[in-house]
């Protein structure tokens, strides 16, 4: 008899975006003629920079002559697309070795596979509001525990993240040993300085902790303040793994490609104190079970960093942020309490009369034909609130604050 992981029947049957699409879903069934603008689920609308495409071109070209044909990329990744990698976190102060690097599929997949590489008994912590891939990783590997009455699992730490912290997560009261971070923070769109970056790093370190890096969306940054790496803080080569994605940096999300860091210095202990570089249990694991990312799609990754592809991506973003910004100033204008879409292109605020974040989504969705993301699906401290993101494209964006300002 073959024996199920149990662990999974845990996590909700479905993904919470396949049921904000099944209630559009039904909408659509009933309003066939409605046009919906999409503001909630963070996919890109605009094409990949002609630099990529031109790239990815070239190497479908290589592909198809026996001289210049390549077959599995190597484990971590093409040369060719590290460099780059390296080269652009010096530009920032930021040192790293090339082993330290491992080019991957985008981030989501290392976010979950991490727990692969770490002991089943550490205390994990996460934010509470966040984004679900950290929870349901802890939930699958067997590591949260039982879920209580408060919907809350009892061996997961939940950070508080609230109206109250400005929706940063507070440092934990109790000790804990890995820490999920996002910053700039999805779904809220907030984000953390380098000052309270540093408190986190220093209690790593104290804890002997690891601190699992989320920095999907660091190109958004445009605040002096806020670092794009974890790494300009001093000590977290010792402590933090970061994890990038060009996803919504490049408009890779039908591409798939990022990649993630693995400092020398970050150690993880068995349970006699040994202490083991946890790139070697990483560079096992990635050996035994990728292959890697095509040739074809590392080749239009490096074509982001020339100086025309540069320009082209830094011109999605600024798109991007425009829209997060018009968004922003626009719900702050009818007088919601608005939070994010300065360096992040996601806008959190609190929802209309104080309604559940459900059903201002089904009023959103009815009256003014938008869909959001309610607050609630990223946790029990999301409820009350909606993730509204900058990633439509420009006319439909105003379209919807047009109906927002005659319909609220």
């Amino acid at each position: 008899m073959a024996l199920a992981n149990e662990n999974y029947l845990k996590t909700p049957e479905i993904y919470v975006f396949d049921e904000i699409e099944k209630q559009v879903n039904a909408f659509k069934v009933l309003h066939p003629n409605a046009k919906i603008i999409r503001l909630g689920v963070g996919d890109v609308s605009r094409p990949l920079p002609n630099e990529v495409v031109q790239a990815m071109h070239k190497a479908i070209d290589e592909m198809s002559k026996v001289e210049t044909f390549r077959g599995y990329s190597p484990p971590q990744g093409y040369d060719f697309l590290i460099e780059k990698i390296l080269k652009e976190y010096r530009s920032i102060g930021v040192f790293l070795d090339k082993e330290s690097i491992f080019v991957n599929d985008g981030a989501k997949s290392d976010i979950g596979n991490i727990g692969h590489v770490l002991g089943r008994d550490n205390i994990i912590a996460i934010a509470d509001p966040v984004y679900p891939v950290y929870e349901n990783a802890t939930i699958m590997s067997g590591r949260a525990g039982v879920l209580n009455d408060d919907q809350k699992w009892s061996n997961v730490v939940y950070l508080r993240c609230s109206e109250e912290t400005g929706f940063t997560p507070e440092l934990p009261s109790e000790k804990v040993d890995v820490i999920y971070l996002c910053n700039p923070n999805n779904p809220t769109g907030t984000v953390m300085n380098k000052v309270e970056l540093k408190r986190w790093v220093d209690y790593a370190i104290e804890h002997q902790s690891i601190i699992v890096y989320d920095a999907a969306y660091q190109a958004y940054v445009n605040e002096p303040d806020v670092p794009r790496s974890i790494y300009e803080i001093k000590g977290a080569k010792k402590v933090a793994i970061e994890i990038r994605s060009y996803s919504k940096t490049a408009g890779f999300t039908g591409l798939r490609c990022g990649y993630s860091v693995f400092p020398q210095e970050l150690l993880v202990y068995t349970k006699y104190g040994e202490e083991v570089p946890l790139i070697k249990l990483w560079s096992r694991r990635n050996a035994n079970y990728t292959n890697g990312v095509s040739y074809i799609v590392q080749r239009g990754a490096e074509a982001i960093y020339s100086r025309k592809g540069k320009a082209e991506t830094q011109e999605l973003v600024n798109y991007y942020l425009t829209n997060a910004s018009l968004i922003r100033t626009e719900l702050l204008s009818i007088g919601f309490d608005v939070y994010g879409g300065i360096s992040s292109p996601y806008v959190w605020f609190k929802t209309a009369y104080n309604q559940s974040s459900w059903k201002f989504f089904h009023q959103l969705l009815y009256e003014n034909h938008i869909i959001g993301t309610p607050g609630v699906v990223f946790g029990s401290s999301g409820e009350g609130y909606m993730r509204f993101t900058g990633f439509s494209s420009r006319e439909d964006t105003l379209l919807a604050l047009e109906r927002l300002r005659k319909g609220i």
